[in-house]
């Protein structure tokens, strides 16, 4: 099995890399914008289709099993394929989610939309990992990964506010109309410059063995890089879940400055990123860089979780945590790519970063228990030690890839 990247690394003029970055960049925000899709309609389903918490809970278990299980395939699907082809397929199975929510009448309704946002979503990690690195040149990968994960959050920030002001201005089955009508666009654009996005496809020799596709989840170090995501992803999902609860529980915040802080955690979380880009170009010890972004970021939860600092001091620190995750966002990357045998980008990516999609299912059911009981703080601390334990994982990737 052999792969080759389509260019020279050397002499590539920056534009070319700048066009391939934004394209691979934009996609791969449409896909945070999916993630959002149903929650920030919750209220409305609440009082419209008569739903309990639970019920809602379980779309987004629905959305992210399907999208775990699918980002573990469809990796294999971009090295048979190449990754462009799953990427238009992508945006179209999210016109389909939006046109389906814009005209649901019920929880039938919303568990097709979960499960077709959730397969739409799939795609993304395998394929744009793929792009980037057959496509842009070596020097800039770092760059080309912190734009990744920066438009990765302002997918998450643009969401609240395209569905709260459509609305507002006309009602919620018009958000969904505009959102599907969002996609179509991005859709034509990516296909009108689908020569950029072109990728090498695997070569398999005729007398290879059937298994030989399958020989990269016998490497320990696949499964280290599953774990830090998984583990860090936990702590997320903990912050996107419950942060504002927790805040109005420990201090009395309002509902309105505990979500302005949840907002603030994820656009220093983009600052974070970039910033990072450049500490993932300059950097050879991706492993380490990781690690420490990390670990800063586990100690300032912990502070929050005492309670010691107040409510003004605890907002603060908890936006400041989102600034130290991200930037070990884009040394995270460089760190998975050093890790990836090659001419199996696709697997790899596919079956790594399915463990953001079982960190999100699975967190919520574990620190919600605590959430239940009351345990407001502890549930902070244990995201912290959640944290805590991927700086190990990312270490144990470190040991395990050759520099």
């Amino acid at each position: 099995m052999t792969s080759t990247t389509l260019h020279s690394p050397r002499h590539v003029p920056l534009r070319q890399d700048a066009s391939i970055i934004a394209l691979v960049s934009l996609a791969h925000a449409s896909s945070h914008f999916a993630h959002l899709l149903l929650p920030l309609m919750f209220p409305v389903f609440l009082k419209e289709f008569g739903l309990s918490y639970s019920e809602l809970g379980l779309l987004m278990t629905t959305f992210f099993v399907i999208s775990g299980l699918g980002q573990a395939a469809a990796g294999f699907v971009v090295d048979r394929l190449g990754a462009r082809p799953l990427m238009f397929a992508a945006q179209a199975i999210f016109v389909l989610a939006c046109s389906a929510a814009s005209m649901a009448n019920g929880y039938t309704g919303l568990l097709l939309v979960a499960a077709l946002a959730g397969l739409g979503n799939a795609t993304f990690h395998p394929v744009d990992f793929t792009i980037l690195n057959q496509r842009v040149s070596a020097p800039r990968l770092g760059y080309a990964f912190s734009a990744h994960g920066l438009t990765g959050n302002l997918g998450w920030a643009v969401a609240p506010i395209f569905f709260a002001t459509i609305s507002r201005l006309s009602s919620w089955r018009a958000a969904y109309l505009a959102a599907a009508a969002m996609y179509v666009c991005i859709l034509l654009l990516l296909i009108l410059q689908r020569d950029k996005l072109s990728t090498q496809i695997v070569a398999h020799h005729q007398d290879a063995p059937a298994e030989h596709s399958m020989a990269f989840m016998k490497l320990p170090v696949v499964w280290w890089c599953f774990g830090f995501f998984l583990l860090s992803t936990m702590t997320l999902a903990v912050v996107q879940s419950f942060s504002i609860s927790i805040l109005k529980a420990m201090h009395g915040v309002s509902i309105e400055a505990a979500t302005l802080t949840l907002s603030a955690y994820m656009l220093c979380g983009a600052l974070g990123v970039f910033a990072g880009g450049f500490v993932a170009a300059r950097t050879a010890n991706s492993d380490r860089v990781v690690a420490l972004a990390m670990g800063a970021g586990a100690v300032l939860l912990t502070l929050c979780g005492t309670g010691f600092l107040g409510g003004t001091l605890s907002m603060a620190v908890l936006a400041s945590t989102g600034f130290a995750i991200g930037i070990g966002g884009p040394s995270r990357d460089m760190m998975i790519k050093k890790a990836t045998p090659k001419g199996a980008t696709g697997r790899v990516y596919g079956m790594v970063y399915s463990g953001l999609d079982v960190g999100f299912a699975i967190s919520p059911i574990l620190f919600g228990q605590f959430m239940d009981r009351g345990w407001f703080g502890v549930t902070l601390v244990g995201a912290a030690a959640t944290l805590s334990l991927s700086v190990l994982a990312a270490l144990g990737v470190g040991r395990r890839t050759a520099r």
